[in-house]
């Protein structure tokens, strides 16, 4: 009987937790996890561990967290265990040649993408930015540039209307398990994955999310607003600035309307705050004021009024 592969992982979110939790399950021997170093997290700013830190220690797994990965003694003990394989899954950090170098069977990366769209950070944010009708999961082997190696396997998952870059992570999160297992069974069977190099043509990149994005310029449609409100939940949160109160905006749909001064609410009750838009209107339905909760519209009005004629301040303005 073949003994069951070693199969270190790199990981460090809840994404890649879900991953490593299908690995452990399915009886591969995990000989290390790599994760980024602890960090400052939560309101207290206390010294947090990475979700794949915590599941691997639950586990007894040996762990490691080395601030780079540049020099033989960050990677040494990569090296020391010997892996058959290393599975990546939103690291972190880049893999240096090397390193790529040290399992017999390479280093297979789980990108919540369709590659060669969205190569980057934030797939899954810039997928619902833009519209896509779709997304998935797609294992690569890896090489030295930023997802650019060839694809071993893909799978697809609609986009549904109302999903948010949260609900879309946790679909995206259990599909990505599920297709590392399936490889892995493979390479376990000594089978041979036809490593497809992606098209040229179709790339595009997903870069990292910056918070200065999440002020919504009330110039542009309600369309592209709709899908940034649910792109940008749960980080960074759209918002939008009224008077000198700034408020997350947790939930919108883009309504028909007449054209008016973009920014101006429209009207206000029990069923959304709507607000013009370049082409449109915004109807907002979850709000947050600072220090406060998430309410939906008819609350959230109650303690903070809002009156048809106000108009949002308009970045640049």
């Amino acid at each position: 009987m073949t003994s069951p592969l070693k199969v270190a992982f790199a990981g460090t979110p809840e994404f890649a937790a879900a991953a490593l939790a299908a690995i452990i399950g399915t009886g591969y021997t995990v000989p290390l996890v790599l994760t980024q170093p602890d960090r400052p997290a939560g309101r207290g700013m206390k010294s947090a561990a990475s979700a794949v830190k915590q599941l691997a220690l639950q586990h007894g797994l040996e762990v490691d967290q080395p601030e780079r990965l540049r020099t033989a003694e960050q990677r040494a003990r990569l090296a020391a265990s010997q892996p058959d394989v290393l599975v990546v899954a939103a690291y972190g950090l880049m893999l240096p040649a090397e390193m790529l170098a040290l399992p017999r069977l390479g280093c297979l990366n789980i990108h919540a993408s369709l590659l060669p769209r969205w190569r980057g950070a934030a797939p899954i944010h810039r997928a619902i930015e833009a519209g896509d009708a779709a997304t998935g999961i797609t294992i690569m082997q890896m090489d030295a540039g930023l997802d650019t190696g060839p694809t071993l396997l893909t799978r697809t998952l609609p986009i549904a209307p109302a999903d948010t870059t949260a609900a879309l992570h946790d679909k995206l999160a259990q599909l990505g398990a599920e297709t590392i297992v399936e490889v892995l069974a493979h390479l376990q069977q000594g089978a041979v994955l036809t490593a497809t190099p992606q098209n040229a043509d179709g790339v595009t990149y997903a870069s990292k999310i910056n918070r200065t994005e999440a002020q919504l310029d009330w110039r542009r449609p309600a369309l592209e607003l709709e899908r940034a409100v649910r792109a940008f939940n749960p980080f960074p949160a759209a918002c939008g600035q009224l008077r000198d109160t700034v408020i997350k905006l947790w939930a919108a749909q883009r309504v028909e309307s007449a054209p008016a001064n973009p920014g101006t609410v429209l009207g206000a009750d029990e069923r959304g705050v709507v607000v013009a838009c370049g082409a449109d209107a915004l109807r907002v339905s979850e709000l947050q004021r600072p220090g406060g909760r998430r309410l939906p519209v008819g609350a959230f009005l109650r303690g903070f009024a809002i009156e048809a004629g106000e108009r949002f301040t308009l970045p640049g303005g």
